[in-house]
């Protein structure tokens, strides 16, 4: 996969982005450098353009004035200057050199301002670099040309030199731009390449595989995060599903089989007697009805796992809801020889399927009323949200309870502890609490209560509605 990884590095959108990134880098060293060049070798320029203008004004003046002569004269003087970075040239109307310190007029190209940029000799100028000059030209009367101007030397290195750093630097800058879009680019694809190693073994059939983060928060982190979550919930639903399977192959048969040797007993007995066959179409119906039962069960289940009851989310009365199923099951626990309390404290409103949480308060409920022994105690108590937790939905009984190590079987489906089937139930009671309190984000805690068993249903505090008092006029 590293091979595969280096020939694919080109198309990453990682590597992609970094080119984009290079490029308005370059982009704006190349406005930086330009807006310097501009405040220096620009300036400058414009310094000794004005510097020309002024002295050629001033020539023209002293032509007017003193004539041809005076001009020479004026000219000859500014030439012998030593050191003097000022050109001067005056030719007479047939080419012949008046006056100046040029060997003769230029042969660059000229603009139409009158203004050019030649070289005045091979060597000679700062640090023997090849002088170069800026002069502006014009005819005086008479056909005489006068030529004025300045050493550009120095300010056509700096450009010089400006334009060789830029260079330098655009291919550093682009160099090391490639480079580091390339380490990054490899350290993002060898990273996602682990996720989509990852996701070939889940393909391949081996859901134990999780996606490596590296422990530093970002977004990769962050989808790795969410993939190990989601593979979680599809290994707990797989697991769910062969658990169904190998549950409704084992746990059915029973009732089927059952059933079916009823019907075939029946059928072998030589009677007329409609009572015979009233009394085993009767059981018959009471082993379906279980059957239904379950496959009923089963199906709240799979609504509540695949999380699609979140659309019938609404605020829920949870005082109501509990009124209503504790009424319900009061004359079952009295019936049985139970002692049966409910309590709501506050009322508190949440955000939920109504139905559901009914359901999972009567599947508690029924099972505490089911495992408790006659002269026993069943409690529901409601509490409102607090500091530290939403609403919670708690039943607790007086029975037998259940072993610390089995607390976490019992939430399974067709998981029982009362392993001969003796009494009455398809062990998905708790499956479904437990399916609910998922759907809901909610925490289901089972407790010692001593004795009995203490289960409490807590919703998170999100999950509580502020309430509207309605106050009247």
């Amino acid at each position: 996969m590293p091979d595969r990884a280096s020939v694919r590095l080109h198309l990453t959108t990682t590597f992609k982005l970094s080119l984009l990134y290079l490029g308005l880098f370059v982009a704006s060293v190349s406005v930086i450098l330009w807006a310097a060049y501009r405040s220096t070798a620009g300036f400058l320029e414009q310094e000794i353009g004005e510097t020309i203008t002024v002295e050629v004004e001033a020539l023209k003046d002293q032509y007017l004035r003193a004539g041809l002569p005076g001009l020479v004269e004026v000219v000859r003087a500014r030439s012998s200057i030593p050191h003097n970075n000022s050109i001067y040239l005056l030719l007479a109307p047939n080419g012949q050199i008046l006056a100046g310190n040029l060997s003769g007029w230029p042969d660059g190209t000229w603009h139409e301002d009158g203004t050019v940029h030649f070289k005045v000799a091979e060597y000679g100028g700062t640090e023997d670099h090849p002088a170069t000059a800026q002069a502006v030209g014009f005819t005086l009367p008479g056909q005489f040309r006068l030529l004025v101007g300045r050493d550009m030397s120095e300010i056509d290195q700096l450009r010089d030199r400006m334009a060789a750093s830029l260079g330098w630097i655009l291919t550093i800058t682009a160099a090391l731009g490639l480079i580091g879009g390339g380490l990054t680019s490899r350290s993002a694809l060898r990273r996602i390449e682990a996720i989509n190693r990852t996701t070939r073994r889940i393909m391949a059939g081996d859901l134990s595989g999780r996606v490596a983060g590296v422990g530093n928060g970002d977004e990769i982190d962050r989808l790795a995060g969410n993939l190990n979550a989601m593979l979680d919930q599809i290994e707990r639903l797989m697991n769910s599903v062969r658990q169904v399977t190998d549950s409704i192959a084992h746990d059915l048969r029973t009732p089927l089989s059952r059933l079916r040797t009823r019907i075939e007993l029946v059928l072998l007995k030589e009677t007329d007697d409609p009572e015979v066959y009233r009394a085993a179409l009767q059981e018959s119906l009471v082993e379906a009805d279980r059957l239904l039962d379950t496959f009923k069960a089963l199906l709240s289940i799979a609504e509540a796992e695949s999380g699609t009851r979140r659309n019938d989310f609404r605020p829920v009365e949870l005082a109501d809801t509990a009124h209503l199923v504790a009424d319900l099951y009061e004359p079952l626990a009295e019936e049985s020889g139970l002692t049966f309390t409910a309590e709501v404290r506050g009322r508190p409103l949440v955000q939920g399927n109504d139905q559901l949480l009914s359901q999972a308060i009567a599947n508690l409920l029924d099972n505490a009323i089911k495992y408790t022994p006659a002269g026993g105690r069943v409690s529901l108590v409601v509490d409102g949200k607090t500091a530290n937790q939403g609403a919670a939905i708690t039943v607790t009984d007086s029975g037998p309870g259940i072993p610390p190590e089995m607390r976490e079987k019992v939430l399974g489906r067709f998981v029982r502890l009362d392993q001969s089937r003796n009494t009455p139930g398809n062990g998905l009671g708790l499956s479904l609490v437990a399916a609910v309190a998922r759907l809901h984000d909610a925490r289901l805690v089972l407790d010692d209560a001593n004795p009995g068993l203490k289960i409490s249903l807590i919703l998170p505090p999100q999950a509580a509605v502020k309430r509207i008092e309605s106050v009247a006029a």
